[in-house]
């Protein structure tokens, strides 16, 4: 994994100039821009995601650029993190997104990702989530990282254990959002110095 730097200085407008990429052996993580409003289009409409995450209400290209604006761009403006697009270095395929999440609902940081049904089952998850987890931990120096998942949604608790984090317990019903449903709560310290944090498998 090369280090860098994943997202602008607080306040600099996002621009492939001032984007620094994270990279692992097979893909390349970076901030989202408006461009990829297509993508997002396809990926939040996925049956998965609507299922485990929800409906957010992007049917269009335009409503896709809301989402950026008013989403990942935002959170980034705000908080200096925030999702990112994944792709696989050899050829640019969009795959889908992973990156880390400052909730007010949470005390924590929280990791978060969704691929597309043709990038599931290929380890891209793991290895995504892998690296961003390492960026946490060792460029943002984060003292602990939580993630959240739905109880039925058992490949994403194989995708958190496998970046280290551990079940924790249940969070009530609507504590993170509107759903209805108790979520489960996945959380990993930060590494000792005796213990260096992972790299990507």
């Amino acid at each position: 994994m090369r280090p860098a730097a994943l997202f602008p200085a607080r306040g600099e407008r996002y621009s492939r100039a001032t984007m620094q990429f994270l990279q692992t052996e097979r893909l390349t993580i970076r901030p989202f821009t408006e461009d990829d409003a297509a993508f997002i289009l396809e990926l939040v409409n996925d049956a998965e995601w609507l299922r485990f995450i929800g409906d957010k209400n992007v049917h269009s290209q335009d409503d896709a650029r809301r989402y950026l604006r008013e989403g990942p761009l935002a959170m980034v403006a705000r908080h200096g993190l925030g999702l990112c697009h994944v792709e696989r270095r050899i050829d640019g395929l969009a795959l889908g997104m992973c990156g880390l999440i400052k909730r007010d609902t949470l005390d924590d940081v929280d990791l978060g990702f969704a691929f597309l049904p043709g990038a599931r089952g290929r380890g891209y998850a793991r290895e995504a989530a892998a690296a961003v987890v390492g960026f946490g931990f060792g460029t943002l120096g984060l003292k602990r990282i939580v993630a959240i998942s739905d109880p039925d949604n058992q490949a994403s608790a194989r995708v958190l254990e496998a970046a280290g984090l551990r079940f924790e317990r249940l969070l009530p019903a609507g504590t993170t959002s509107a759903t209805s449903k108790a979520l489960r709560l996945f959380a990993r310290d930060a590494p000792s110095a005796h213990q260096p944090n992972e790299g990507p498998r």
